[in-house]
């Protein structure tokens, strides 16, 4: 494969691979449906088929909300064949963003995955420019994606097909991919056939990877991130199973035994929490020896830092205690690459003692995605840091500290936006990423903060919220933070306990459990969850420890729009639905100090 290949030329290359009978695999009605090469090859060219008779042309936008599924594959591959553009929006996406999408990329063909998505979408399309929606499930009403493959297979245009592929150059636009950002309309952001060709061979060396590799895939194929992992999956003519929700991944683990999956920070967190609540559950030497693992593991440095009697002590850890999380995650782990957020150093260190690497990297839908990240190799690792830059990308530290990024993975641009274009990247091709960060040791980057989030108190110093948040977040007690106090005399935070942990305390505490809202009320819990902040605040400048926090009773989250999808906090809707919260902790009176 080479930086002028398509993406629609790594199907081609599979032929030169051994046939394999399970390239995509996904449950239907209980039962992994597994897709072979030679049909995965078969499935694409039939739909390509089909959407040449539907008249289908050179840069016709195609709507995709689906689940992850085979059939997600199958309509971006024929997008990517015939010039069409695939346009793929999250599940999840409220019907005002649909309706903007619609219009603004001026969508002809929609596909969705069932009945409930089908009545979402066809509500938005009224009086816009789609044509038809097309449907994974059956659904009543609605044309399917199997009729549309039928059609292909009555109407074969091998010769068509080949003419259209000859032309589509690497530099063509091959998707737009709709960013939510944390305010405003989404943003369309331009990728081509190089963009991810030159992400997959940046990555190519993560992991020893090899043919005989299955990866479990979860999180959204909408999203860059997933999406160009898959991708990187069939270069290397490995398998890719779906995980049937995110609430079956333990025991789709078990069943597929994976080398390797996509997570997010969170989802690893809540990982780790599941291990430590069932360890909690133990009881005498079993509970004993389970916390003296735990404990090692936290205290884990990379290169034997922590010496020979410790090393001593790890290895026997691993046999009786480690051996057990590594059975959980289907017993085959090899790697586990995380992004779209932070990760905090203590997960980082605890997974690495169990030997689980997990490998944590960075990158944003505009980097297609990977800027930076640790791979599987010891030397190019380190804990606390998004990894080494990869091989064909540029990366440099602005004056105010903005990481700057140039290289063939930086999109073409904002779709219909060429204003917000050349603000984002400069006359010298370099894209500014609005985060902060540094090279440390010379090789690897780090992430400190966002640029748009850092701010001022009154007194004039700046705070840095996100590395406080992660901090704050350790505490088995905190299950989400926000830190406050822009122009304020002092920072402070919203927090959001960990509920589930935060019962299993008052039941120690003999404190009466009521409701979420009683309990952020109690002034013995809100003691308790000061002390954890304060614990926080001892490793911080004066100016940046949090004085006050108001408790919350209710997890933010996506569906009510207080995260984006990748779950970055949006800061002003979180703010705009607290504001009783933020004038108790300053003191307002009907907003006025």
């Amino acid at each position: 494969m080479t930086e002028n290949s398509r993406l629609f030329d790594l199907l081609a290359d599979l032929k030169q691979m051994p046939l394999k009978d399970d390239a995509l695999a996904a449950k239907e009605n209980g039962t992994w449906r597994k897709y072979g090469t030679q049909e995965y090859i078969d499935t694409v060219n039939y739909l390509s088929y089909a959407f040449i008779d539907l008249a289908i042309k050179n840069g016709d936008k195609i709507g995709l909300i689906s689940n992850n599924r085979p059939e997600w594959n199958f309509v971006d591959h024929a997008c990517l064949q015939t010039a069409s553009i695939n346009t793929p929006l999250y599940p999840t996406i409220s019907d005002h963003d649909l309706k903007f999408v619609i219009a603004d990329a001026q969508i002809q063909y929609f596909f969705v995955s069932n009945a409930d998505m089908y009545h979402k979408v066809k509500l938005a399309c009224e009086g816009s420019t789609v044509k038809e929606i097309f449907t994974f499930s059956k659904v009543e009403g609605a044309r399917s994606i199997q009729d549309l493959i039928a059609i292909g297979k009555s109407k074969p245009q091998e010769k068509r097909l080949e003419e259209i592929k000859a032309v589509i150059k690497p530099d063509d636009l091959a998707t737009i991919i709709y960013t939510s950002g944390t305010t405003g309309n989404p943003k369309g952001v331009m990728l081509s056939h190089r963009n991810f060709i030159s992400n997959i061979i940046g990555t190519e060396k993560l992991c020893p990877f090899n043919k005989e590799w299955r990866a479990l895939s979860f999180l959204p194929l909408n999203h860059v991130y997933e999406r160009m992992l898959s991708y990187l999956y069939l270069s290397q003519g490995m398998s890719i199973y779906y995980a049937e929700s995110l609430d079956t991944i333990a025991d789709n683990l078990k069943e597929v035994k994976p080398q390797i999956f996509v997570t997010v920070p969170r989802l690893l967190e809540k990982v780790y929490e599941k291990i430590v609540a069932t360890g909690s559950k133990l009881t005498g030497i079993k509970k004993a020896l389970f916390f003296w693992a735990l404990n090692l593991g936290l205290r884990y440095e990379q290169h034997g830092a922590n010496g020979w009697w410790y090393e001593f002590q790890l290895k026997l850890a691993n046999k009786i205690i480690f051996s057990k999380w590594r059975e959980a995650l289907g017993g085959n782990i090899v790697a586990i690459a995380s992004g779209g957020s932070a990760l905090q150093p203590r997960l980082a260190r605890v997974f690495h003692a169990a030997k689980i690497k997990v490998l944590e990297g960075y990158g944003l839908t505009e980097t297609s995605p990977v800027v930076a990240v640790n791979t599987y190799k010891d030397e190019d690792t380190k804990i606390g840091t998004v990894g080494p830059i990869i091989s064909n990308v540029q990366v440099k530290i602005a004056e105010d500290g903005e990481i700057c990024v140039k290289g063939p993975n930086v999109m073409l641009g904002y779709y219909n936006h060429p204003d917000l274009t050349k603000e984002t990247i400069d006359e010298e091709g370099w894209f500014h990423t609005g985060d902060i960060g540094i090279i440390e040791d010379g090789k690897f980057l780090k992430i400190t903060d966002r640029k748009k989030e850092i701010f001022k108190t009154s007194g004039g110093k700046y705070i840095t919220p996100q590395f406080i948040e992660n901090k704050l977040k350790e505490s088995r007690f905190i299950e989400q933070a926000m830190v406050i106090g822009e122009n304020e005399k002092f920072p402070a935070a919203f927090v959001v306990p960990s509920f589930p942990f935060l019962k299993e305390w008052c039941v120690k505490h003999n404190i009466t459990y009521t409701t979420n809202i009683e309990m952020v009320k109690n002034e013995e819990i809100v003691k308790r969850l000061m002390k954890e902040v304060d614990k926080t605040n001892e490793n911080l400048a004066p100016y940046e420890r949090i004085k006050k926090i108001q408790l919350l009773s209710t997890e933010w989250s996506v569906e009510r729009g207080e995260m984006t999808p990748k779950l970055s906090l949006k800061r002003k809707v979180i703010m705009a639905a607290n504001k009783e919260a933020y004038h108790a902790i300053y003191n307002f009176d009907n907003g006025l100090r």
